[in-house]
């Protein structure tokens, strides 16, 4: 610890502050939480609030630290964390953090002050690593705001504290005044200015803890946060219950642009259409912001007219808005954005309030950079999925439709995928015609391996390949042309030689792909369409026979998965009647934590029969809504085949 420090700590009016706060050498709540947060935030395995008191530091806050110091809460004022930030190694210069905590092979550490209201510092917010740890200037602002905000819950302790004591005084001047009847007047007017400190020191308690409860919530809620929307969405519900603005807008740097990103829950005709869109070199309160890298603010609507153009001032009035804090987002590329506060009222931003937003544009910052970053990925991964689906193509005798719906949650894209293409005619033809069906839906048939030549012949797939990641997505691609290829290398041979002929693929490249699918040949015979398929572990195909009975087309061989080797694939066949509806699906549609699979799939096969006569596209958005709902949390897919009645002559 520094001689400043010591000088510091050896003062009556800092054992007095760490008195009236009620910290002592005991493990307190508040202060274990600020640990926990410097412990997470720059992944280190201990961390430590130190303060200063006669002859020791107390540590009301750690984290991972056992004991001794654990059940203690103590430890000599010898070898102390810093006063100044500090970062080295053991065995440097400053290797005093290892005597500090013997034993624990601290190796690198770094601290920042924690002061009371008037600067006088109390003591230190410490991480400590046992690897060589090159602090960067993220983590040590980081740790520079979490101590601010440690050193805000100290002061508003005290505040408190002072708050409780002053109202005590206004009550008993009162209470003196009341019973010795002697200079009424004057005891009143002391108890009056009692009470308006007591009152004021309450709005200060308050203001401090919305302010430190702010800058805690800001570094928790937006870690976790997906995508730009999601970021916009959290920093709108934070800052309602503290500051209390009437809108909260994020714009973010496009070239030589800003773009308003739009709130999906609560729309702005500003952040839609044109206007979504404006310069950096405009003349908005958001754009001087990024311009000139600083906080800007609008304490009310008369400077927005005096310093600002007419589009400025029409702009803010769209909003409603009489005032505005515009806080530029540096990221680690340069300025990416304006975080804008507005309210309905008159709203000048004091030295404390600044501060606090300063910190806070850090915390966003770094939240949107994450969130800009995740929705490129997601949008390239969409984009992938995208280009794999098929164009359905125009097939007499057949009206086909197909569905494709990412997952609810915007971050998850997964391997789900559809195709259907037609088939060339075989080299030669050996299939013999069927008999005709003696009902709508046939009972199986033995295998018909090869296609007949001048008839439509179909492939069909519908897919799922495990996970929710552009990995996923990568390997559904793959996945697909290499099932392409095996088809057309295989002319004339049934879904199950295909099927196989992929695994032997994956294996040999190898390529670890792992999920279920359906793969299966629809050929027009004349008079009915004969459907083979196969199945790897994926949900049963529903068959809608023309009388309205829904047959599921359960058999299914084992799920594709490099583990499971070459494994024999069951194929199956069954004639289809004209005006039969064949859906295949994703588990997308049918699966959802807690509810049984197979109930759903019941679900599906009546939803099925009651809209079977609508068109195919509107059965599919009918089935989605119905059984998945809104918020699925599986992208779905969905492929409907019905075959036309025939014309007759």
């Amino acid at each position: 610890m520094s001689t400043q420090d010591d000088a510091a700590g050896e003062g009556a009016g800092v054992e007095d502050a760490l008195r009236q706060a009620g910290l002592s050498a005991a493990a307190d709540i508040g202060m274990e939480r600020f640990a926990r947060l410097v412990s997470s935030s720059l992944r280190v395995p201990f961390a430590a609030v130190s303060l200063a008191a006669v002859g020791m530091r107390i540590l009301p806050g750690l984290a991972g630290l056992p004991e001794p110091w654990a059940g203690r809460r103590s430890a000599p004022r010898t070898a102390a964390p810093f006063r100044h930030v500090v970062s080295g190694h053991a065995g440097g210069p400053e290797a005093g953090a290892d005597a500090f905590f013997p034993g624990l092979g601290v190796v690198s550490y770094a601290a920042m002050p924690v002061t009371d209201a008037s600067g006088r510092i109390l003591g230190s917010l410490c991480a400590m690593d046992t690897e060589p740890h090159d602090w960067s200037a993220v983590e040590l602002r980081d740790l520079c705001d979490l101590a601010q905000a440690c050193s805000s819950e100290i002061q508003l302790r005290i505040v408190s504290r002072h708050a409780r004591l002053a109202q005590g005084q206004a009550e008993q001047a009162r209470h003196e005044a009341e019973a010795e009847g002697e200079s009424a007047e004057r005891e009143r007017a002391a108890a009056e200015r009692a009470r308006g400190a007591a009152q004021s020191y309450g709005r200060q308690a308050r203001l401090a803890q919305d302010h430190a409860e702010l800058l805690l919530r800001v570094s928790e809620e937006l870690t976790p946060s997906a995508g730009v929307e999601d970021v916009r969405r959290r920093l709108r519900d934070l800052f309602a219950a503290t500051l209390k603005p009437c809108y909260v807008g994020l714009s973010l740097v496009e070239d030589s642009t800003l773009r308003r990103v739009a709130d999906p829950e609560r729309p702005y005709a500003p952040e839609e259409g044109d206007e979504a869109v404006y310069a950096q070199s405009s003349d908005l309160p958001s754009a001087r912001a990024l311009r000139e890298r600083r906080v800007v603010s609008v304490p009310d609507r008369e400077t927005l007219v005096a310093e600002y153009s007419a589009d400025a001032v029409a702009a803010g009035d769209s909003l409603g808005l009489r005032a505005a804090v515009c806080l530029p987002l540096a990221g680690t590329r340069g300025q990416i954005g304006v975080l804008v506060l507005g309210w309905d009222s008159d709203h000048p931003v004091d030295v404390q309030e600044r501060a606090v937003l300063t910190s806070i544009s850090g915390y966003v910052a770094q939240a949107v950079e994450r969130a800009v970053f995740l929705d490129e990925r997601i949008t390239v991964a969409r984009q992938l999925q995208s280009a794999m689906l098929t164009e359905l193509p125009d097939t007499p005798g057949l009206d086909s439709a197909a569905l494709y719906l990412p997952a609810a949650a915007a971050d998850m894209v997964g391997g789900d995928w559809y195709d259907i293409f037609h088939l060339p005619d075989p080299p030669t033809a050996f299939a013999v015609p069927p008999e005709p069906p003696s009902s709508g839906v046939a009972g199986a048939h033995s295998p018909d391996p090869v296609d007949s030549p001048s008839r439509s012949s179909l492939a069909v797939t519908v897919g799922d390949i495990t996970g929710h990641d552009m990995h996923a997505a990568t390997i559904m691609g793959q996945v697909r042309s290499m099932l392409r290829q095996a088809v057309f290398d295989h002319p004339g041979q049934g879904p199950a030689v295909a099927l196989t002929a992929l695994e032997r693929a994956c294996a040999t490249l190898p390529i670890t792909a792992s999920g279920t699918l359906v793969h299966a040949r629809l050929r027009d015979t004349g008079g009915f369409w004969r459907l083979v398929w196969s199945n790897a572990g994926h949900p049963p195909p529903l068959l809608l026979a023309p009388d309205g009975e829904v047959v599921r087309l359960d058999r299914h061989g084992v799920m594709l998965h490099p583990g499971l080797g070459l494994v024999p694939r069951p194929e199956e066949v069954r004639d289809l009647a004209p005006g039969s509806v064949l859906l295949l699906y994703t588990d997308g549609l049918v699966e959802r934590p807690g509810d049984d699979i197979d109930d759903s799939i019941d679900r599906a096969a009546a939803t099925l029969r009651t809209h079977a006569g609508r068109p195919l596209a509107e059965l599919l958005q009918t089935l989605v809504a119905e059984i998945a709902g809104p918020t699925a949390g599986d992208d779905i897919v969905l492929l409907a085949l019905r075959i036309k009645e025939q014309k007759r002559l």
